[in-house]
């Protein structure tokens, strides 16, 4: 296939998602920064966890090449592996952000890839193959022109005979998954003894019904339906629950954020369901924080979902000093990576049972109630209410049934990984 070599292009890459230092709602970025400056100074020198942002194929005669965008240097391991032929890279734990990557056309040497965690804090990429390959050295390529760093391995044609003489597990390799699987069980002795507090956020609520759907389903009904049922999952299975509102009242955005923090939650979950004018447009979508919102839509929708406490009437003016102090710990970027990283894998049980936004599901956006700095949140769209086909399964039993257990799964895996992990383990062999 002719494509256009990596060196020659770089369209089609994700940007980097920009992590802005956060501010009340209604200030000024420039505000903003100088009131980060004055009242406490934020230590961004921890270890920064790589988010992967692109992932490219290139296809001509006699070589097949495979990069991938990093945000932060890398230091990968690649190794061969028979029955099936396959190419393994090893990195450490990331956050994968590849929007739409490239995928192969078959004819190349590169049949098929799949990524993921492999076990906490090392994530794996697997390259299913057409034929048998040999693998050049594998180049860091440093930023420039804006990209990231690239990590850039070819492959080229060999023999079989040679390809299964170069095979095999690294040395140590597998004594080191065993002593994996004993840690995650250990880490589950753990998490038992100590149960995991979530808090679910049913958005709006009382004078604020949110998004009226297509058929007269009220948001703030659905949320809250959802909410309890998410709860009872979650309470059955030994989480320690607590919901913003469990009635139909309105609670200000600022006591929401508050909540996670007096519970001192393990997570924050906020409830929504979307609207857009394109009736076509359907499918839920995760989002996560950040100022700059990942896109003009979900820019719209934060600003949109800010104003819950207008539409209420509640006083604003309160929202000053001891919040902004607050708002600044954002730059955090522990919280940040943590609620990134749950999001792709409720995105990734979500689709297993309902529509997902076939665009970039997981997204980010300034949301206030997203604001808590030491707890980790992501703001759930269940679905668009302008949507009739989205409507129609959001307002049956089994489906709000079978959406409370695939997030209730995720959090089982953000929180449980000795389960979660080795079955994903296995996938990724």
């Amino acid at each position: 296939m002719g494509r256009i070599p990596e060196t020659m292009t770089r369209s089609g890459w994700i940007a980097p998602l920009a992590l802005v230092a956060c501010a009340l709602a209604g200030a000024s970025s420039h505000a903003a920064a100088r009131s980060a400056k004055s009242t406490t100074d934020v230590d961004l020198s921890g270890p920064v966890q790589p988010v992967v942002m692109g992932a490219r194929i290139g296809e001509h005669p006699g070589l097949t090449r495979f990069v991938l965008e990093v945000s932060d240097p890398v230091t990968p391991r690649v190794f061969k592996l028979i029955n099936p032929d396959r190419v393994v890279i090893d990195m450490p734990d990331v956050i994968w952000r590849l929007g739409t990557p490239d995928r192969p056309s078959g004819r190349g040497a590169i049949h098929s890839y799949r990524y993921g965690m492999f076990r906490p804090g090392e994530s794996r990429i697997v390259i299913d193959l057409n034929r048998p390959v040999s693998l050049a050295p594998l180049m860091i390529i440093p930023p420039r022109d804006g990209n990231g760093y690239r990590v850039v391995l070819d492959l080229t044609p060999t023999s079989q005979e040679k390809f299964a003489r170069d095979a095999g597990w690294p040395e140590g390799m597998l004594a080191k998954r065993e002593a994996g699987a004993a840690a995650a069980s250990a880490l589950l002795g753990e998490s038992s003894s100590a149960p995991k507090v979530i808090v679910l956020d049913p958005g709006h609520g009382g004078i604020d019904s949110g998004t009226v759907g297509i058929n007269g389903m009220r948001e703030k009904d659905l949320v809250l339906d959802e909410g309890n049922r998410l709860a009872g999952v979650l309470q059955k299975r030994g989480y320690v629950v607590h919901l913003t509102r469990d009635k139909d009242t309105y609670i200000p955005l600022q006591e929401r954020v508050n909540t996670a923090r007096d519970f001192k939650a393990d997570l924050f979950v906020s409830l929504h369901a979307d609207s857009n004018p394109i009736p076509d447009v359907y499918g839920a979508s995760v989002y996560t924080l950040s100022e700059a919102g990942s896109d003009r839509e979900a820019v719209e929708l934060a600003r949109k979902e800010n104003q819950s406490d207008v539409v209420a009437g509640v006083n604003l003016a309160s929202q000053s000093g001891p919040v902004a102090s607050i708002l600044i710990g954002l730059a955090q970027r522990d919280t940040i990576n943590r609620s990134a990283r749950f999001a792709e894998m409720l995105v990734g049980q979500l689709r297993r049972v309902t529509d997902i936004l076939p665009r970039d599901p997981h997204r980010s956006a300034a949301f206030v109630v997203l604001k808590a700095p030491d707890v980790p949140a992501v703001l759930i769209e269940l679905g668009y209410l302008t949507s009739p086909r989205d409507c129609t399964q959001m307002g049956t039993q089994q489906w709000r049934d079978s959406v409370s257990v695939a997030i209730a799964d995720a959090i089982d895996r953000q929180f449980r990984p000795s389960v979660a992990d080795l079955k994903a383990a296995d996938a990724m062999r």
